[in-house]
């Protein structure tokens, strides 16, 4: 069985998150104390006891959702012996790529939950409240999306920002072009363009003034080479190339999330069995029925599913 990590992104995060790892394991609660320690701020005690919207703040949920990932995986390490070299690839959503390097050793976890801290801020800083607006697309192809797009450009910013899994994408930009892009898809046939309730348009070029500050960061923080190959978000392809991770990482804010692809890769030319999705929920592995039936994966969310994820490996 070859199998490969894959890191949630924002939208999994929940009030209670990883404290049955933290109860289980002294592996992953050393994680969450450390993560406290470095922003100097108990934020355990927003993601186990709340209040929800603390959590859902984009500058406590991109760390959150990191340190619960990495929980899970020193956990996995330490009480089950499965390192993460034991992947032939890993791969995360969005800000789960910063989780999926810090596991591979590409970064330190005081520098990923500094990162994250940083980015959530940059991009919740980047575009005035009420100027952008985010639509998925159910039911649509990549086709589907342009032709919406190309209907709506002229009233402002309006690209993909998700390819998420088949029949189902994100539109991102200024809030005129993305309602008219949705009007447009539900008119040629689209089965549902829903308006999301996002604090921002993320990944979209609106969010340039953070891929600046993302940028400024990055190049003051040592990045190492991955133990494993990383399938990136802009490329959807492996590389283990620090200098080129750094500069996908800044293409990342304002690119699209490549997600349908990086797993058809993996599954395909990657040659991937199986999925594991250590952190909070699951939703990238119910997304991989989407994409690749017949892959299957499992979420790591809890002191079961690392043990059964564990044995399966034996």
């Amino acid at each position: 069985m070859t199998h490969a990590f894959i890191f949630p992104g924002q939208g999994s995060q929940s009030v209670g998150m990883g404290k049955d790892l933290a109860d289980a394991f002294p592996s992953a609660r050393a994680v969450f104390e450390e993560v406290d320690d470095v922003l100097n701020q108990k934020l355990s005690d927003i993601m186990w006891t709340g209040p929800e919207d603390a959590l859902t703040l984009t500058s406590n949920t991109q760390p959150a959702l990191m340190a619960c990932s990495l929980a899970a995986m020193a956990a996995l390490k330490a009480e089950f012996g499965v390192d993460v070299a034991s992947a032939k690839y890993v791969a995360g959503h969005s800000l789960g790529e910063y989780s999926a390097l810090c596991a591979v050793g590409t970064l330190t976890l005081a520098d990923t939950a500094r990162l994250l801290r940083l980015r959530g801020d940059a991009m919740q800083k980047a575009v005035p409240v009420g100027a952008g607006a985010m639509c998925a697309l159910l039911g649509a192809s990549v086709e589907d999306a342009e032709a919406a797009i190309n209907a709506a450009q002229k009233l402002g910013i309006c690209q993909i920002a998700n390819d998420n899994a088949t029949g189902q994408i994100v539109l991102s930009g200024e809030v005129a072009a993305v309602e008219a892009a949705a009007q447009f898809a539900r008119e040629a046939g689209v089965k549902k363009a829903v308006i999301l309730p996002v604090s921002a348009p993320f990944h979209c070029d609106m969010m340039a003034p953070a891929a600046t500050a993302m940028r400024d960061a990055l190049m003051d923080t040592t990045l190492l080479a991955p133990l494993v190959p990383l399938v990136n978000n802009v490329t959807a392809r492996p590389t283990s190339d620090a200098e080129q991770i750094m500069h996908d990482l800044v293409s990342q804010v304002t690119g699209r999330v490549r997600w349908r692809e990086s797993i058809e890769w993996m599954a395909g030319d990657g040659e991937i069995t199986t999925f594991a999705e250590p952190g909070c929920g699951k939703v990238l592995t119910q997304m991989l029925k989407r994409i690749v039936k017949d892959v299957p994966g499992s979420a790591l969310n809890s002191p079961e599913s690392l043990e059964a994820f564990a044995m399966s490996l034996k």
